[in-house]
């Protein structure tokens, strides 16, 4: 039997205070609703329907890259009255599961559980107990414990109010059923609204056997209101994937203090310090350590590197053996090879840098092509920007390039060529000579050897 899914997302969220609509809120930075559309997809509906109503344009903005279809409700009568909306495009012979667009953490396998265990023809309900079930529509059951309906607190007795076990909005109806219960159930109540949960008591007047699942927490089922369960659960989420990568063999030195906000993939013994941040799509290899105060975005690492404190990184590669920080900034386009160093205060934007290169301090390298073997200076700068353009800087292999040297692009520097300290560079320098420059003459000194290191 075909699978449709209902995600209700047409809440105002007047208790978030804010001008973003409740589902477009980020946990894990991504919007709620887009993490429901995404565990839902993991399920292989036939359709996706997302009932959508406050601030419904700039929602389907956003989430437009998602493959769903789109179902206004213009006004905001209950949750019954909402999956009604849906009704006209689904099927008689099809299943519908209706999620909430604003309890992020629903798992697969919950879901899964669900969707097995509930006969194709009857009705399938998630519950949990909640330690404080306040504000929550309670579970009734009768005296075999077979549930019969679902009462929301407004009407509740006092008895049932000290009932712990409450429906979380999650569940499996039959199309041709839902159809038949959506237009009998009411607005007689407290809030004058059409509760879903009502067709529960309909089908057991039927004789239909409800089937419950219990979910694993109360976090993954928590619906989200105001900002406060909007950081409890951004918490909840960072533990669940804390958990998984230390059970694939990662260490963190503190799980409470590790965001990802992406997706990780993550090889054995790599070791995270405190406060690393992870977003977009990130890869590490094997025994490489990410220090405290990290921020990685759209990166990929290679096995045994070091990235030592207060280092950010974004759009980036860094092949094998590197080392890079304290304090350094990798920006977009750049490549490192095997083995570089990039030390304290270097920034380095849209550059390739060869095997075993040094920029160990207080360097910018941008727009540049660097060779193997290299040592930059510190103080270094490739200039590549004339105020309207920006132009290119190539420094060939074994280059040594004094302290303070500024390089001005475009320019090359040949094979084996030395710069002097100091030296504003303006011409291409000559492979395997000394070019330095000192007031207003550059000269090149040919057969200049290098100084070697003394034994000591």
């Amino acid at each position: 039997m075909a699978l449709n899914v209902v995600i209700l997302a047409a809440g105002l969220g007047k208790r978030m205070c804010s001008s973003l609509p409740k589902v477009l809120h980020p946990i894990a930075g991504k919007p709620l609703l887009e993490h429901i559309i995404s565990t839902a997809s993991e399920l292989n509906p036939s359709a996706i329907f997302i009932i959508y109503g406050h601030g419904g344009e700039q929602v389907r903005q956003q989430l437009q890259h998602l493959s769903v279809q789109w179902i206004e409700q213009k006004q905001q009568l209950g949750t019954g009255h909402a999956v009604a909306q849906a009704i006209p495009h689904i099927q008689d012979n099809e299943r519908v599961l209706i999620l909430l667009g604003d309890a992020p953490l629903i798992t697969v396998a919950t879901l899964q559980k669900l969707l097995q265990e509930t006969p194709e023809n009857a009705v399938g309900l998630v519950t949990v107990h909640m330690p404080d079930p306040t504000g929550l529509g309670r579970v009734l059951r009768d005296a075999s414990g077979a549930m019969i309906a679902v009462v929301e607190e407004k009407e509740a007795s006092a008895t049932q109010r000290k009932i712990q076990e409450i429906n979380t909005g999650i569940m499996v109806v039959p199309a041709q059923k839902l159809k038949q219960w959506l237009p009998k159930i009411n607005n007689n109540n407290a809030s004058g609204e059409y509760y879903l949960p009502d067709i529960i008591a309909l089908a057991v007047t039927e004789k239909m056997a409800i089937t419950t699942v219990a979910a694993e927490s109360p976090e993954e089922v928590q619906g989200i209101n105001d900002r406060a369960q909007l950081a409890m659960l951004e918490r909840a989420y960072q533990r669940r994937v804390a958990r998984k990568l230390m059970l694939a063999g990662v260490t963190l030195k503190d799980p409470e203090r590790f965001d990802v906000r992406g997706e990780i993939t993550c090889a054995m013994d790599v070791t995270f310090d405190i406060n690393v941040i992870l977003e977009g799509k990130i890869s590490i290899g094997k025994n490489s350590t990410i220090g405290p105060n990290v921020v990685l975005r759209n990166v990929t690492i290679g096995d045994n590197v070091v990235i030592k404190a207060n280092c950010v990184l974004e759009e980036a590669q860094v092949a094998d053996g590197c080392t890079i920080g304290p304090f350094a900034r990798v920006r977009p386009g750049t490549k490192l090879a095997a083995n570089v160093h990039v030390g304290n205060f270097v920034e380095i934007k849209n550059a390739v840098v060869g095997a075993g290169t040094k920029i160990n301090h207080l360097t910018y390298v941008g727009d540049a092509t660097i060779g193997k073997t290299v040592n930059i200076g510190a103080g270094t700068i490739t200039c590549n920007y004339d105020g309207a353009n920006k132009h290119h800087t190539i420094i060939d292999d074994n280059v040594f390039i004094g302290s303070g040297t500024e390089l001005v692009a475009p320019i090359k520097i040949g094979e084996g060529a030395t710069i002097g300290a100091g030296s504003t560079i303006t011409r291409d320098a000559p492979a395997n000579a000394l070019t330095l420059r000192r007031a207003d003459q550059q000269k090149t000194i040919n057969n200049w050897q290098r100084p070697v290191k003394k034994d000591k």
